[in-house]
């Protein structure tokens, strides 16, 4: 009996020991990308200016000329912008966006992607906003370190707004045959969306 006792106090302490090891590894994963993050825009920006000084290119006239044809772009895209927004207003509003996830919910299941993140992914080539307030709405149930917090946000960066991109950036220029465009978007998106569940499950498990 006194071995018994002593097997499963041994048990336990490994038990706990690994899943200390555990938490340890994934703190230092995560205190690594988070300096990383922050690390990464001012490096970039500075590599920017650097190579511009280094190509003698007139670093601030050239941003300045760029902000200038920027500016005449937004202006040409509204109506683009404004007919894929009310687009997808109604999309979501009629329910069919609740339709099509309980459909596909046996199917994205099997893969591991959970059936609450899965509105969000089905949202992502639509609409980057309305992506990012589904994706918002499940930080504030599940938390942002939750693992389907996690997910969505991974596959977030991960994906493009394939039919927001057509129908406005397209649209603005005159671009009326887009031929693979949008099949090479989805199945862009498709692989994001699949490598994320896959390096999320490895990750964060």
């Amino acid at each position: 009996m006194f071995n018994t006792f002593a097997y499963a106090a041994a048990d336990t302490v490994r038990q706990i020991a690994a899943q200390t090891a555990a938490a340890a590894q994934e703190s230092l994963f995560v205190t690594i990308m988070k300096g990383f993050s922050n690390l990464a825009v001012p490096i970039v920006l500075f590599v920017v200016i650097v190579l511009g000084f280094t190509k003698k290119v007139k670093v601030y006239e050239t941003f300045i000329s760029g902000a200038k044809e920027g500016f005449s772009v937004a202006v040409n895209i509204i109506p683009y912008l404004v007919a894929i927004l009310v687009a997808i207003g109604m999309f979501r509003a009629s329910g069919a966006m609740a339709y099509l996830t309980q459909i596909l919910s046996p199917v994205t299941n099997l893969i591991g992607l959970p059936a609450e993140a899965l509105p969000a992914a089905l949202m992502r080539p639509l609409s980057g906003s309305g992506s990012l307030g589904i994706i918002t709405e499940l930080m504030t149930k599940h938390g942002p370190d939750s693992f389907i917090g996690r997910l969505a946000s991974t596959f977030y960066g991960s994906t493009e707004t394939t039919f927001y991109v057509i129908a406005v950036y397209f649209g603005s220029i005159g671009i009326r045959k887009t031929r693979h465009a949008i099949a090479s978007g989805l199945i862009g998106d498709l692989a994001g969306l699949l490598m994320a569940v896959f390096i999320c499950h490895v990750v964060f498990g």
